[in-house]
């Protein structure tokens, strides 16, 4: 029997390897073209822009809010991205979801602060004096636009009215809290990174505004709350630490509030902004992908 020649047989190999390259190319490719990004002026008794990104085709779809942090100082607001969480969005509009990322009213665009005008935007998240703080209206001010949002899209028949998740940020995570006080029907789960209110006073690191009240707050919603929920919090938070997170979590179980508490090791040089970047996602996505699945 005649041999192949080896050259013949690595170009044999060869011409398999580039044939399989090629499709997983084709592979990443497809995967890149199931979803589409869009930006929306949201109709809402507030209108607000939002980041929207969606599988590909008409739906409906299931739902996932996802709701950003909050800055005290207008001009900070008035340069907040417009997409703050671009790669996490995707993570879940590939797995079926549609996602929208709403800007708060008061900021970018809508940041219109003009003192010596006597101009200002809707900032409706404020929490007043830390000798007095009101994190209670904060957060349920935030949680009223997702109401809207769920609201509006499902009246457009864009989303499964019951399938909804509401993921949330700091602030944003804090208002998710707040809202699984109201335990809306159509909502099925609320994860929360590093969430919470008052961190970070005077842009120290661990000076939190009355964190006494705002672990009492937290059992006021836990209360009421019966969503499931999944908390995230990390090692090197330096707005809401460890030791603030733990007491919130506990005051808000032992109140009757469902979630589940992860600390995750430290991430960078301030794990506050942990789901903002695209390194975390293989860091995040297991526990988030259990979490839901065990919804099912």
């Amino acid at each position: 029997m005649m041999r192949r020649p080896a050259r013949s047989v690595l170009g044999c190999f060869a011409a398999i390897l580039f044939a399989w390259a090629a499709f997983a190319a084709a592979a990443r490719a497809e995967d890149d073209l199931r979803i589409q990004e869009e930006i929306w002026a949201l109709p809402l008794a507030l209108p607000m822009f939002a980041y929207l990104v969606r599988p590909v085709g008409d739906g409906p779809f299931p739902l996932v809010i996802m709701n950003h942090g909050v800055s005290l100082n207008p001009t900070d607001r008035s340069f907040f991205p417009l997409v703050e969480f671009r790669d996490a969005a995707q993570w879940f509009a590939r797995r079926g979801y549609l996602v929208v990322a709403p800007v708060g009213s008061g900021y970018g665009a809508a940041a219109i602060d003009i003192p010596e005008r006597a101009v200002y935007g809707p900032f409706f998240s404020k929490i007043g004096k830390c000798s007095n703080p009101n994190f209670h209206d904060a957060g349920l001010a935030v949680a009223k636009v997702d109401l809207d949002i769920i609201d509006y899209l499902a009246a457009e028949k864009r989303i499964i009215p019951k399938d909804v998740i509401v993921i949330g940020q700091s602030a944003g995570g804090w208002a998710s809290i707040a809202l699984s006080s109201m335990n809306p029907p159509q909502v099925k789960a609320i994860i929360t990174f590093a969430a919470g209110r008052g961190g970070r006073v005077g842009g120290k690191p661990n000076n939190n505004c009355a964190p006494d009240r705002l672990v009492e707050a937290t059992a006021d919603f836990g209360r009421t709350s019966r969503v499931p929920m999944l908390w995230i919090y990390i090692e090197n938070d330096t707005f809401f630490g460890p030791d603030l997170s733990k007491r919130m979590h506990t005051a808000f179980t032992a109140a009757g509030g469902r979630a589940e508490y992860h600390l995750m090791p430290p991430f960078g040089n301030e794990g506050h902004f942990f789901i903002g970047s695209r390194d975390a996602i293989p860091l995040w996505s297991p526990l988030v992908t259990t979490f839901l699945d065990a919804l099912k």
